[in-house]
C-alpha cells in the first residue's frame, strides 16, 4: 500500500536524522559511491601521476576549465562552515578570502563565482564617470570574451593594442595608445588591465613593473586578470605578492587548472574590494552558505598549486613530440597550452575533432589544453589523432582537394585569424 503523506514525511526525516549523525568518513564514502569513477586510479605509468583517482576530465583536451573536484575537495565541503556570505557571517569563506589576500600581499579579497565577475566587477570598481576608456591586449579576454560586460556594465569604451612582439604587452605598445589630456572627442584611459597567463604564454615580471611605472605617473589604475596567475607563478619562481604590488586589483581563478568546482578570489584594497562586494551583490552573486564552495576551493589551493610546474613540464614534453611531427605553434608554449598552426599544416580541424572522437578523446580545434588530470593515455591518442589528421591533409593535398575550412564557432574562428582566444 502506498504511504500515508505523514508516513512520508516521517520516513524523509528519519533518512535526514541518519544522515545527519553519520561520521565525516562515512559521508566521505557515500560521497564515493555516488562518484566512483573518483576512485579508479591513474596508470602508474601517467605522465602526470599527481592525482588519485580518474576525472571524467581526463580525457579532455578543450580547456583547463573542464577540472573536476577531488575526493579530498568533497570531504572539505561536508566540513565547511554554513554562515551567510552577503552578511560576512560565513569562517570558511572569510578565511579563504583572507589566505588569497594574504598570498598576494593586500589587504583585503572577496570570494566570487566566476573569473569574469571577478574582472567584471573590479574594472567596474575602478570607474566612476563615462567617458573613460580600458587599455587591454587585443586578445584580452575581458575584451572579447566576457559578453561585452565592459560595454554594458562599466559604459567603458576599449582601446584593443596589438603588441609588436606578438607575444605580450610592452611599455612602448601602451604608451603609444594611451589616451590622455582633456580633448572632449575622446574617452581617457583609466585602466590598463593586463592578462597574465594569455594563451598560456607569461608577461615578464619586469615589463609589468615598467607598464606599472607609466600608469602611476599618469595616474592610471592597474588590474590583472590572473585567471591563470598561478602557472605564471609556478613556472616562474615569482610569488603572487610579487605581482600583485604591480596592480589595484587582481581576479585570480581557482576553477581552472586548480581545479575547484567553482570560484574566483578577488584581491586589492579594502575600499575597492567593498566597492566590489556592492557590484557583486547588484549582479546577482551574492551567495549564502559560500562556505561550501570556497573549501572546496582551498584545498584546490593546497592540493594543486604545487602541481602546476609538472603539468607545464608535461605539456612541453608534448609539444615536442608534435613538433617532431611538422607541426609549429602560433605562439611559444610555456605553460600549460598549446595553439597549434592547423592553416599552416593544411589540418582542416573538424578532421582533428572527429579523429579525437574516434579516439573517445575531446578536442577543440588548434588549441589544447593540458591539467593535472589529463591521463597518459590520453596523451597518446591525441598524438595518434593528429598524426592521422596529417596524414589525410597529406592525402588531400596530394589529390588537389586540400581545401581548409573555417569552421564555424569563436574559438576557430579567432585561431584562424591568428588570435588567441582563452576561456
Amino acid at each position: 500500500m502506498p504511504l500515508s503523506r505523514a508516513s512520508s514525511n516521517f520516513v524523509r526525516f528519519s533518512r535526514s536524522i541518519f544522515v545527519s549523525n553519520l561520521t565525516i568518513q562515512t559521508r566521505a564514502k557515500l560521497c564515493s559511491r555516488i562518484y566512483p569513477q573518483r576512485n579508479s586510479r591513474l596508470l602508474s605509468s601517467s605522465p602526470i601521476a599527481m592525482t588519485e583517482y580518474k576525472s571524467i576530465a581526463a580525457t579532455d583536451f578543450k580547456s583547463d576549465t573542464v577540472t573536476t573536484p577531488t575526493p579530498s575537495m568533497l570531504q572539505a565541503m561536508l566540513t565547511a562552515t554554513h554562515g551567510d556570505d552577503v552578511y560576512k557571517e560565513d569562517k570558511t569563506t572569510n578565511d579563504l578570502q583572507a589566505r588569497v589576500a594574504e598570498m598576494c600581499g593586500k589587504p583585503a579579497g572577496l570570494f566570487v563565482v566566476s573569473g569574469t565577475m571577478g574582472n567584471q566587477i573590479c574594472l567596474r570598481a575602478h570607474l566612476h564617470q563615462p567617458p573613460h576608456s580600458i587599455l587591454c591586449d587585443y586578445r584580452a579576454h575581458v575584451y572579447t570574451h566576457e559578453a561585452g560586460g565592459l560595454a554594458t556594465l562599466s559604459q567603458a569604451m576599449v582601446t584593443p593594442v596589438h603588441p609588436r612582439n606578438k607575444i605580450y604587452l610592452t611599455a612602448e605598445d601602451i604608451e603609444d595608445y594611451l589616451i590622455l589630456g582633456d580633448d572632449i572627442h575622446t574617452a581617457p584611459t583609466r585602466v590598463i588591465s593586463l592578462e597574465n597567463t594569455l594563451g598560456g604564454t607569461i608577461m615578464p615580471i619586469e615589463e609589468i613593473a615598467k607598464i606599472s611605472t607609466l600608469a602611476r605617473q599618469h595616474g592610471i589604475k592597474m588590474h590583472l586578470d590572473g585567471a591563470r596567475l598561478w602557472n605564471a607563478a609556478a613556472e616562474t619562481g615569482v610569488s603572487l605578492s610579487e605581482y600583485a604590488k604591480y596592480f589595484d586589483t587582481m581576479s585570480l581563478c581557482i576553477s581552472k587548472g586548480l581545479g575547484a568546482p567553482v570560484g574566483t578570489v578577488i584581491v586589492g584594497e579594502p575600499d575597492v574590494i567593498q566597492t566590489a562586494n556592492w557590484f557583486r551583490k547588484q549582479a546577482g552573486g551574492g551567495i549564502r552558505q559560500a562556505g561550501l564552495l570556497a573549501a572546496a576551493a582551498d584545498v584546490a589551493i593546497t592540493e594543486t598549486f604545487p602541481k602546476l610546474k609538472i603539468t607545464h613540464e608535461v605539456t612541453k614534453k608534448l609539444a615536442s613530440e608534435l613538433e617532431e611531427m611538422g607541426l609549429t605553434f602560433q605562439i611559444p608554449v610555456q605553460t600549460n597550452f598549446i595553439f597549434l598552426d592547423l592553416m599552416e599544416a593544411g589540418i582542416d580541424p573538424a578532421v582533428l575533432i572527429e579523429e579525437g572522437n574516434k579516439l573517445g578523446i575531446t578536442i577543440a580545434g588548434a588549441r589544447i589544453a593540458i591539467h593535472y588530470q589529463t591521463s597518459a593515455a590520453a596523451i597518446e591518442k591525441l598524438k595518434l589523432a593528429v598524426k592521422k589528421s596529417l596524414e589525410i591533409a597529406k592525402q588531400r593535398h596530394a589529390n588537389g582537394t586540400n581545401g581548409v575550412k573555417k569552421p564555424e564557432g569563436s574559438l576557430a574562428y579567432a585561431v584562424y585569424d591568428k588570435i588567441v582566444v582563452d576561456h
